[in-house]
């Protein structure tokens, strides 16, 4: 009996340090897992930001579907302002706006204290190009097809995009947007039970999105990520 018992405890031994050190190892893995998939699935998220930024100051809105942001990057285009020439402190004392100074007329341009007008016009000038969405903000290799999938899932999984106009206290419409994606998709692989501990702390002590995700379509909060 004896004998059994030693060979019982000197199998168990190992298996009791093994079980120990894996119950240390396991977060600490997990959390370097995760910090390298949070920050390809964030970089996807910030360029959807981008996006739709671009988006809104072009349409007034910003686009509910992932198909319409992506078309908008392929084919869009937005203005780009070429500058020359700033205005002096005492110009602008004088009341002198940029919009002003581009159509100002010679009689005008006293009063804002510009002795020589057709010198101030050559040197001061506003001019808009359109220029395409894609190159002028993420680089003519930028592949916009991609933007909906989220990284890690094997091209399975999408990002959830939504967007509506949200009606202020003082009855101003304000865009809103959101994209999102929850933990067990893009961490999808990595420990169950450490994904079920991240996703009951996030839910029920910070009491936030159990994800990443940009923006927000119930509160205006100036298309800040979660991770921000």
């Amino acid at each position: 009996m004896r004998n059994v018992l030693k060979v019982l405890l000197i199998v168990a031994i190992p298996l009791l340090a093994y079980m120990c050190y894996r119950s240390v190892m396991n977060p600490i893995e997990f959390a370097e897992q995760k910090a390298v998939r949070d920050a390809v699935v964030i970089e996807k998220l910030v360029n959807i930001r981008k996006a739709q930024i671009a988006y809104c100051e072009a349409n007034g809105k910003y686009a509910g579907k992932m198909q319409d942001l992506i078309d908008f990057v392929n084919t869009g285009v937005i203005p780009k302002v070429a500058k020359k020439g700033e205005l002096t402190d005492d110009q602008m004392k004088a009341g002198l706006t940029e919009e002003i100074a581009v159509s100002l007329t010679p009689e005008d341009a006293p009063k804002y204290g510009i002795a020589n007008y057709d010198s101030f016009m050559t040197n001061f000038r506003r001019d808009t190009n359109y220029v395409n969405v894609k190159s002028s903000i993420f680089g003519d290799d930028f592949d916009a097809s991609t933007l909906d999938i989220v990284p890690f899932t094997n091209n399975q999984a999408k990002f959830d995009l939504q967007s509506k106009m949200f009606l202020t206290k003082s009855n101003v419409e304000v865009p809103l947007f959101e994209a999102s994606v929850p933990f067990e998709v893009y961490l999808n692989g990595l420990d169950k039970q450490q994904i079920i501990n991240i996703k009951e702390e996030a839910v029920k002590t910070l009491k936030r999105f159990p994800g990443l995700k940009v923006g927000d379509v119930n509160s205006p909060n100036n298309n800040a990520g979660n991770w921000e």
